[in-house]
């Protein structure tokens, strides 16, 4: 069983580095570019289950990338719930918080990281009980948080994972142990 985690492609927010979390923002021409680099990558493969986060960037992504008609979708892929950072910069909120680290700290007014791991753990769990291979499209920090989970691992093992926009990971098994067959992977157009 392979689990294709797929990050949509970039956004207006994605390229000026703005905390995109519940705003609901749409691909940007080259966003779209990448998704489309997706579809014959994804077409060769056969999938038992397709998910999709609510947000328009990912169904968008998902889409382009020829899996739209058979997504579902699942409001555990949605983004991280910024809160009071939602469409900051990481340099708007160290200027305020030197020392703050989404993965440890969560955010004012948003979720904690355990409230994103709780939700990811779901996903995990359905991904796991399909009879086949599994598709799916969300977002940067969400699907790093769903690797470290995959793993095993606690929420805050996401910050070891980082994350482009249009890209294609493989979370599978080594015998049985979850592990990473793809990571971060870019597509080339």
């Amino acid at each position: 069983m392979n689990v294709f985690a797929i990050r949509h492609g970039e956004t207006e927010w994605s390229l000026s580095g703005q905390h995109t979390g519940t705003t609901d923002v749409s691909l940007t021409d080259n966003g779209r570019r990448q998704a489309e680099r997706m579809r014959p990558v994804l077409s060769r493969q056969t999938f038992a289950l397709v998910l999709v986060s609510p947000l328009q960037r990912a169904r968008e992504t998902c889409d382009l990338a020829g899996l739209g008609e058979r997504a579902i979708v699942d409001p555990g892929l949605k983004e991280w719930n910024y809160g009071e950072y939602e469409g900051l910069t990481p340099q708007q909120i160290e200027a305020e918080r030197a020392d703050w680290l989404i993965f440890r700290d969560g955010c004012p007014g948003g979720e904690t990281p355990s409230q994103v791991g709780a939700r990811v753990d779901q996903v995990v769990a359905r991904a796991r009980a399909a009879d086949g291979d599994v598709a799916l499209f969300a977002h940067g920090h969400v699907l790093r948080v769903l690797a470290a989970r995959w793993l095993g691992l606690p929420p805050r093992a996401g910050q070891h994972f980082l994350l482009n926009t249009g890209t294609l990971s493989v979370l599978a098994y080594y015998h049985e142990i979850p592990a990473v067959r793809i990571w971060n992977g870019h597509l080339a157009g």
